[in-house]
């Protein structure tokens, strides 16, 4: 007897899979629909296509984002979808791929997957992804929201974009990838660790303000005091090494959490933890001050992170705590030198 083919809706974003040449340069503007007919569709998946909006991903906003996550619970209420593939600009691609899989509770997968080559490009790299796409959302289960890029099947939870155009285009620099595609075949090589999922955000509810700050040679607190300016409920501060900074940013970090602001701390440096290590300014000292460490997430992520548990939580230690559980533990000195 023949298997029952497996249903799969394409939700299409935008982003350079849809991408075409607009006379200076190339822009997302091809409908999802075409998008799905470069591809071959695996054998035994039938496929359906969301145009749900269509823009490069550097264009796009929170609220958009919080769309696609209820657009994506609202095809998972359907019993008879088996998975869900989103196309998406890689620009912004770990940002969403965090924000759906901190609300995932389902155990169809969700797959995120998009271009480093326009639409037609006679090398482009689009099809071959989405044909991967398509066959990791029909086989796996309970792996969480998925990247699946240049035949790397990666989780959503700290996997970045580690190149700007080559098509090996995403990895998470501190920690393995899920899994492999090749020869029409799925293989799983990891599994995941993800918190427990939240709730969806209120329909109604406000979207606050979350900025990044970054530290280097000569940075003082005058942008993160703009921030505060600017009205963020949420602060995300791109420490150097292991999570460090100067006094004056522990002490512009003590005034915002005092103030009720979410403050998270992360670092420019592709891998590793955050780790209480230093004092002067140092991670011990930001931690001290309020500041929540942010583990192996990078930049884009923490603030995806920060976004959700003000969302999820309204006072402000209720908040921090839901933070510290989204992005898992943080190091101390201890367990670095254990390290």
């Amino acid at each position: 007897m023949e298997t029952q083919a497996r249903r799969i809706v394409v939700i299409s974003t935008g982003g350079t899979i849809a991408s075409r040449w607009q006379g200076t340069g190339f822009a997302a503007d091809a409908p999802g629909r075409e998008v799905l007919a470069t591809a071959a569709i695996p054998h035994g998946i039938t496929s359906e296509v969301i145009d749900l909006f269509n823009v490069n991903s550097p264009r796009l906003t929170s609220a958009q984002q919080l769309t696609l996550l209820r657009t994506v619970h609202e095809v998972l209420a359907d019993p008879g979808v088996d998975g869900i593939v989103v196309t998406h600009g890689t620009d912004t691609l770990e940002e969403t791929a965090l924000l759906l899989d901190l609300h995932h509770h389902d155990p169809r997968p969700v797959v995120l997957t998009g271009a480093q080559k326009p639409l037609g490009a006679e090398d482009g790299d689009g099809p071959g992804n989405l044909y991967d796409a398509l066959l990791t959302a029909a086989t796996v289960r309970d792996l969480g929201v998925l990247v699946v890029f240049d035949g790397k099947v990666h989780a959503a939870r700290g996997t970045v974009k580690t190149q700007t155009l080559a098509a090996d285009a995403f990895a998470d620099p501190s920690g393995p990838r899920v899994g492999k595609v090749g020869f029409g075949k799925v293989s799983v090589l990891h599994r995941p660790e993800r918190p427990e999922p939240l709730p969806l955000p209120a329909a109604d509810a406000a979207l606050p303000r979350v900025d990044m700050v970054m530290h280097h040679v000569d940075a003082d607190p005058l942008l993160l005091e703009a921030a505060l300016t600017a009205g963020a409920r949420g602060i995300v501060l791109v420490a150097t090494g292991a999570g460090n900074a100067t006094p004056e940013f522990v002490t512009a970090v003590r005034g915002a959490v005092e103030r009720g602001v979410l403050v998270a701390l992360t670092t420019r440096v592709p891998a590793g933890p955050v780790t209480e290590i230093y004092t002067h300014g140092g991670a011990v000292d930001l931690a001290a001050a309020g500041a929540v460490l942010t583990g192996t997430l990078r930049a884009g992520q923490a603030r995806t992170a920060v976004l959700a548990a003000l969302l999820a939580a309204s006072g402000a230690e209720e908040r921090a705590e839901v933070l510290r559980r989204l992005v898992g533990g943080a190091g101390s000195l201890a367990e670095a030198a254990a390290a």
